[in-house]
């Protein structure tokens, strides 16, 4: 499902508007640096203002991209990158999907954003994704419930490049603070789980799907 998108670099990400946010913002950073897990701060549209090191350690061997790198905004790495899949296990609907959702949710509140509108056309532009949102999304809640869009307290698998680590599993943990909510931010960390046996024949590889397996085949 991941795939490069529009071709254009996204909106600038605006920065903490009063010096004290960007003095927090500082401080939270080392804070953030201290924790094992990989774990980043975004804004609503997914933009990344803090990422810490286990985060580009779990992120290391992903290729350059022009729009969807997974430090600068994660949104656009889960959907549009297409080696997401090699580090995001079970990505359509371990990840891609419950991102789709959130995102339809925070486009139905905040529909003037700009960013916001950039990835929307994105996906637009984008045949299998925009049948991933339209189609398959309606269809894979109906099936799963709402609550499979939820993201605290999700257990997802991923793949880390580390072999201590390797095929395992994260519990997604979002909280904030009372200065990150008034800034409209979010804080996200992957508790990573003990390593997983991989099945056999597993490999990693990049995504190249032709159609989605929530969207069903037409006649």
């Amino acid at each position: 499902m991941a795939h490069q998108a529009g071709g254009r670099r996204p909106i600038p990400r605006p920065g903490p508007e009063t010096p004290e946010a960007r003095a927090y913002l500082e401080d939270y950073a080392a804070f953030l640096h201290a924790v094992p897990f990989p774990s980043l701060v975004v804004d609503r549209r997914w933009d990344v203002l803090l990422a810490n090191t286990a985060f580009r350690t779990l992120f290391r061997d992903v290729e350059p991209h022009p729009t969807a790198m997974p430090g600068d905004n994660f949104l656009r790495f889960v959907l549009f990158h297409p080696d997401a899949a090699t580090v995001l296990g079970e990505h359509e609907s371990s990840w891609c999907l419950p991102m789709l959702a959130h995102f339809a949710k925070t486009v139905e509140r905040y529909g003037h954003d700009h960013g916001l509108q950039a990835i929307r056309r994105d996906i637009a532009q984008d045949p299998i994704m925009e049948a991933a949102y339209r189609q398959g999304l309606p269809h894979w809640l109906r099936a799963v419930g709402e609550q499979a869009a939820e993201h605290d307290g999700a257990v997802r698998p991923l793949r880390h490049p580390d072999p201590r680590w390797g095929a395992t599993d994260c519990r997604l943990v979002v909280e904030t603070t009372r200065l990150l909510d008034d800034m409209d931010c979010i804080r996200l960390t992957l508790v990573l789980r003990e390593a997983r046996r991989a099945p056999s024949g597993h490999r990693r590889r990049r995504r190249a799907a032709s159609h989605l397996s929530v969207v069903p085949e037409p006649f």
